[in-house]
């Protein structure tokens, strides 16, 4: 092994609070932001972790003295946690303003899990402005302002949903799109998905299951939903679908013919993503 690798760590985010919320903000929310601390040991410094920084910054310590940390960045080791510790301790040590443009392979050494605060719930804002990027009282320059705007139009109106943890409405072009980000190992959701399938079952009022994505070790199942669904409308029906999800992902016995024949399609559907 090189001196500069790190192992390979299927979930990264494992033992963090929140564990579905960093997936999802690291692959497919474009515009959110989240709380965290540092453990004594690095100083108790509060983080605000975000999806993205401007190009592609890891990380950046803001003119106010906040240490924001970027999800969706370019590259990295086998260890998302590791890398993303790595530019956050960085981030922590020069100066108010300056940003972590790029980090490099990280040798061995703390992960995220090792440098936050664990007690500290990871609670998501999704953002419709990129604005926060910059301190409150930095003076908004002409071009300034403008690269915040061409950011900002690339962001997709997306909703966090109050009904289910780490559950996010989005819209792209005409269409609206539930993706919920699951806790639990890959195995039991595609089953779960695969014994309410078989049973024609996992759609939910006019709303149908159309595949799912896969990162950091955790798997995100995707519905289209009816058109013109707004985020307000799908918290009942999710409300409603939630319980026989639950139920679907609880059972223990094995697929049936008919259910490991679902379980194949599904697969056929995955979108595997960084």
């Amino acid at each position: 092994m090189a001196k500069n690798s790190t192992d390979f760590v299927l979930r990264p985010f494992e033992g963090l609070p929140g564990e579905p919320d960093w997936v999802a903000l690291k692959e497919v929310v474009p515009a959110a932001t989240a709380p965290a601390r540092t453990t004594k040991k690095y100083g108790s410094k509060d983080v605000l972790v975000t999806t993205v920084l401007p190009q592609a910054w890891p990380a950046l310590h803001r003119a106010d003295g906040v240490v924001l940390l970027a999800l969706q960045t370019v590259g990295g080791s086998g260890d998302a946690s590791r890398d993303l510790a790595a530019a956050l301790l960085e981030a922590l040590e020069v100066e108010p303003g300056t940003a972590i443009e790029s980090t490099g392979l990280p040798e061995p050494g703390p992960r995220l899990q090792d440098v936050l605060d664990l007690t500290v719930p990871f609670e998501v804002t999704l953002q419709e402005s990129f604005s926060y990027w910059l301190a409150p009282d930095v003076e908004r320059t002409a071009d300034l302002t403008a690269a915040i705007e061409d950011a900002d139009a690339g962001i997709i109106d997306t909703h966090k949903l109050a009904a289910a943890d780490s559950a996010y409405w989005c819209r792209m072009g005409a269409r609206e799109f539930l993706r919920w980000a699951q806790p639990h190992d890959e195995q039991t959701v595609l089953d779960g998905l695969a014994r309410l399938h078989a049973k024609r079952e996992s759609g939910f009022d006019g709303h149908k299951f159309v595949g799912y994505f896969r990162s950091s070790g955790l798997v995100v199942p995707v519905w289209e939903l009816a058109r013109g669904t707004e985020a307000e409308d799908l918290e009942g029906p999710v409300a409603a679908f939630a319980p026989a999800f639950a139920e679907a992902l609880a059972q223990t016995t094995p697929l049936d013919a008919n259910e490991r024949r679902a379980r194949a399609g599904l697969v056929a559907r995955q979108v595997t993503l960084r």
